[in-house]
C-alpha cells in the first residue's frame, strides 16, 4: 500500500512538473514601443478620415496599420503634479513606471534618479535603440536614458546618451551640442569618444553600419543650415527632400543594428505630431501621424517574420490640441482642402509653413470644419494598440505607468 501511494505521489509530481513546463509563459525577444507625441484618439480618427477623403473622394474612415492591431486599450496620462502632463513627466512614466512632476525628466517628484526600462532590458542582455523625429535629447527620448530636474537642460541630457552603452540612437541633432552658452565640450566628441559612430543620413549609415556595434544616426544638415544654432531635426513630412530621414527609414536602420538572437527593445517616437498639434496645424498633424504609421508598418513586417517572438505597442504620451472632426454647428466636416494645400506647396504657390500657425493653416481648419480647443496638451486618456507576444496584457484601462511594467514582464526582465 505504501508503495502504491509513493507511486501515485510520484505520478502526481511528474504531472505537475510537466504541466508547469508546458504552461511556461512565452517571453518576447523583440519589442517595439512606438510613442506618438501628442497623438490622441482624435488625431488618429482625423488621419483615418483624411485617408478616406484622399483615396475615395468622400467621407469615411480607412484604417492605419496600427489601428488594425487586435488589442486596444487606453492609458491615463496625468502627472504627479498636474491633471495635464507635460512630455517629460509622461515620458518618465512610460520609461520608468513612476509618476513625476511636470518638467522633471527621469527623476521622481523628490528629484531622485529613476531607472528606465531601457537600462533594465539592456542589463538583461538585450540590445537597445532609442529614436525620434525631433532632437535626440528632447523630452520623450531623453526620458529613456536621461535624468534631469529640468527637461530643458539639454546639454546634460545629451551627455548621458554617450554613457548608456545602448547600441542605437537616431533623430535630430543635440539641441545644445556645446552647452547653453556654447562653451562646453562638444557632445559629438563625447559620443565618439564613448565608441559611437556618428552618421549623417542613411547613405553614411550604410557605409558605417558594419564598422561598429554602436551608432548615432542623425538627420543630414542641409546647405545653409550648418551652424550649431540652426541645426535641424528630421524635417516635417511635407518639407522633406531626397536623402532626408523618415521614421520608417530610422526603424529599418535600427533593425539592422539591433537584430540578434538574444533580442532587442526599441522606442521610436513620432515626435512632430505634437509640434503640429501645438500650432493647430491640421495638414502636418495628419502627415506626421501617417509617417509614424509607416514606421509601425516596418515593425509589423518584422513581426510577420517572427510572430511568436515579437511584441509591438503603439501609444502616446498625451493628447495635444484637442482636435475635433467638426467645428461650429452642423453634422459635417471635410478634408478636401488638405490635398490642395499639399499641391500648392509642391508648386511653390502657397504661404503654408509645415508645423506653423499661419493664415494658410488656419484657413485649412476653418474651411474643413476641423476644431481645436487649445494650443497646449489636454488631460484625456490616450490609446494603446498592440499585437504579438503578451499583447493581451494591454487590453482595457490602464495608467501610463503600467506600460513599462508590462513590457518588462513580457520580456522576462525584472522590473
Amino acid at each position: 500500500m505504501k508503495r502504491l501511494f509513493k507511486g501515485l505521489a510520484l505520478s502526481v509530481l511528474i504531472t505537475v512538473l510537466v504541466a508547469g513546463c508546458c504552461n511556461k509563459e512565452k517571453h518576447a525577444k523583440y519589442v517595439f514601443l512606438f510613442i506618438g507625441d501628442g497623438m490622441g484618439f482624435s488625431h488618429v480618427s482625423l488621419t483615418e478620415a483624411y485617408k478616406a477623403f484622399h483615396e475615395t473622394g468622400t467621407f469615411g474612415s480607412l484604417p492605419l496599420t496600427f489601428t488594425q492591431f487586435p488589442v486596444l486599450g487606453m492609458a491615463t496620462t496625468y502627472s504627479a503634479s498636474n491633471a495635464i502632463t507635460c512630455s517629460s513627466a509622461a515620458g518618465t512614466a512610460l520609461s520608468t513606471g513612476t509618476k513625476t512632476k511636470n518638467y522633471l525628466l527621469g527623476v521622481d517628484p523628490d528629484s531622485c534618479a529613476l531607472t528606465s526600462i531601457s537600462y533594465k532590458i539592456h542589463d538583461a542582455g538585450y540590445k537597445v535603440g532609442i529614436m525620434t523625429t525631433v532632437n535626440i535629447d528632447h523630452a520623450t527620448p531623453g526620458a529613456f536614458y536621461g535624468h534631469e530636474t529640468y527637461r530643458n537642460n539639454y546639454y546634460n541630457i545629451g551627455a548621458e546618451l554617450s554613457q548608456t552603452g545602448f547600441e542605437f540612437f537616431a533623430g535630430g541633432d543635440f539641441a545644445q551640442p556645446n552647452g547653453e552658452k556654447g562653451d562646453q565640450k562638444s557632445l559629438f566628441e563625447l559620443t565618439e569618444e564613448a565608441g559611437y559612430t556618428i552618421s549623417r543620413g542613411l547613405e553614411e549609415f550604410q557605409v558605417n553600419k558594419g564598422t561598429n556595434d554602436k551608432h548615432l544616426l542623425l538627420s543630414p544638415v542641409r546647405p545653409g543650415l550648418e551652424t550649431t544654432s540652426e541645426r535641424e531635426t528630421v524635417p516635417y513630412v511635407i518639407d522633406r527632400k531626397d536623402g532626408d530621414l523618415t521614421l520608417a527609414s530610422i526603424v529599418n536602420a535600427a533593425i539592422e543594428v539591433l537584430n540578434n538572437q538574444k533580442g532587442f527593445f526599441m522606442m521610436a517616437e513620432g515626435g512632430k505630431i505634437d509640434g503640429a498639434a501645438h500650432k493647430n496645424e491640421v495638414v502636418s498633424t495628419i502627415f506626421e501621424t501617417l509617417d509614424m504609421d509607416e514606421a509601425v508598418a516596418v515593425a509589423f513586417e518584422f513581426y510577420k517574420q517572427h510572430p511568436d517572438e515579437t511584441l509591438i505597442v503603439v501609444t502616446a504620451d498625451h493628447e495635444t490640441g484637442g482636435v475635433s472632426l467638426g467645428a461650429r454647428s452642423g453634422y459635417v466636416y471635410s478634408l478636401n482642402n488638405v490635398d490642395s494645400i499639399v499641391e500648392a506647396v509642391a508648386s511653390g504657390e502657397s504661404e503654408y509653413v509645415a508645423g506653423e500657425k499661419t493664415d494658410a493653416s488656419d484657413a485649412a481648419s476653418t474651411r474643413d470644419r476641423i476644431g481645436w480647443t487649445t494650443t497646449s496638451h489636454t488631460g484625456g486618456a490616450v490609446p494603446v494598440w498592440s499585437v504579438g507576444v503578451g499583447s493581451e496584457k494591454f487590453a482595457g484601462r490602464m495608467d501610463n505607468t503600467d506600460i513599462p511594467k508590462r513590457i518588462c514582464e513580457i520580456m522576462g526582465v525584472q522590473f
